[in-house]
């Protein structure tokens, strides 16, 4: 199987299991635990991991939070901050493109009486900061807006987002599960006061990530979700995930080191990628923008074929037609809808996701397999390319 699948999940870098291994074996200490070597090994790898990963985005280790990932980090954020603030306004704005652990949280809030904006986009996916601005209101509590969406790959003008967002005294959260280790974050260059981070999208371990949140000066007020000891200081209970938080620090690590020349590589590979999908097939777009996309994605639609026949016929490569979290539920894409594609094209799309071990014969072999399965379809459904 070739894997163009990254979005999903992303294998684990070996060098980053290297560095949980002693953590599953030898030093199993509990990380509060402070009366023992064994705790100390634990306490002090978790430290270094929080510096590894605020050197990634730009923040101070004390800033970091840990959690299960960026579902739980999203839930932390968005649910705390309504909770601590409740008494100053009733009201949230995200984006009609959001993640399913965005969305989901917004629709809990409705049902308890919150108002929530979403924002729409326009046909490449990108929020209008002016519209942003204008939805903005005194009640407004907290902006919620995704640094990278996980299927287009559109990166938001993030930085001109939490401008607003600071000059109208509103907290501004980002979804940046998709973004981190794939483009430069900085949290204070964005204005960003909570950012959500997960392991397993940047070659890391499932079951871990960490929520960014902003102090001190303007310190974001979180009332935890999960209590029950009072760790991450009093943010988020529960005995720490040491191996996993190891290896999410040592990816974040690789991140910092590698991160340019890899989205270099990826964005060429994915380049070549579509000049042959587009050079051999009529009848085939992109769907979102060129400019300003995550390096190794690639979404587009094949006129006259269904995505999730084509993933059957393609056989040995690994794809989807949207996000994992969704995918089973068989509808349209909710992003493509919301960027105004056709239901009709919105099913006839496939979501390309390049990753740190494909290589340049992959993309070619995934590349002529689609070609083949896409022309195969078209010829049993009576497809008429000649339009195109």
């Amino acid at each position: 199987m070739i894997y163009l699948d990254h979005h999903a999940t992303t294998p684990l870098d070996p060098r980053v299991l290297d560095a949980m291994m002693p953590y599953l074996t030898g030093k199993f200490g509990n990380a509060a635990s402070r009366g023992h070597q064994f705790g100390w090994d634990a306490h002090q790898a978790v430290e270094q991991s929080r510096q590894q990963i605020a050197g990634l985005i730009g923040a101070a280790p004390r800033e970091i939070v840990f959690t299960s990932g960026a579902t739980e980090s999203n839930n932390l954020a968005i649910k705390g901050v309504v909770e601590a603030l409740s008494g100053k306004g009733d009201h949230v704005i995200a984006c009609a493109i959001e993640h399913k652990a965005v969305l989901d949280v917004c629709l809990r809030l409705e049902k308890r009486g919150l108002r929530v904006t979403l924002l729409p986009v326009n046909a490449a996916g990108f929020v209008d900061p002016a519209a942003l601005e204008a939805a903005i209101g005194e009640r407004t509590l907290l902006v919620s807006l995704m640094y990278a969406n996980n299927e287009v790959g559109t990166i938001q003008p993030v930085a001109e987002i939490g401008r607003i967002c600071r000059r109208r005294g509103v907290l501004f959260h980002s979804d940046a599960a998709q973004a981190i280790g794939k483009v430069p974050v900085n949290v204070d260059a964005d204005h960003i006061d909570l950012l959500s981070i997960s392991a397993h999208k940047l070659y890391g371990p499932k079951g871990v990530g960490a929520l960014y949140v902003r102090e001190p000066g303007r310190r974001v007020p979180l009332p935890a979700q999960l209590d029950g000891g009072g760790h991450e200081r009093g943010m988020r209970s529960g005995t720490l995930n040491v191996p996993g938080i190891v290896g999410l620090g040592h990816a974040c690590a690789i991140c910092a080191r590698e991160m340019d020349q890899e989205s270099a590589r990826l964005g060429c590979l994915r380049d070549r990628l579509r000049a042959k999908l587009e050079s051999a097939l009529p009848g085939v777009a992109v769907n979102g923008g060129m400019q300003r996309r995550l390096p190794q994605n690639l979404n587009m639609s094949f006129a006259g074929v269904e995505a999730e026949a084509l993933m059957i016929g393609i056989g040995g490569v690994a794809l989807s037609s949207g996000s994992a979290c969704t995918s089973a539920t068989m509808e349209p894409s909710h992003v493509l809808r919301a960027m105004g594609v056709a239901e009709d094209v919105a099913r006839t799309s496939i979501r390309f996701g390049l990753g740190r071990f494909n290589t340049e014969e992959e993309v070619d072999s995934a590349a002529a397999g689609v070609i083949e399965a896409v022309r195969q379809l078209r010829e049993l459904g009576g497809y008429d390319d000649s339009s195109n």
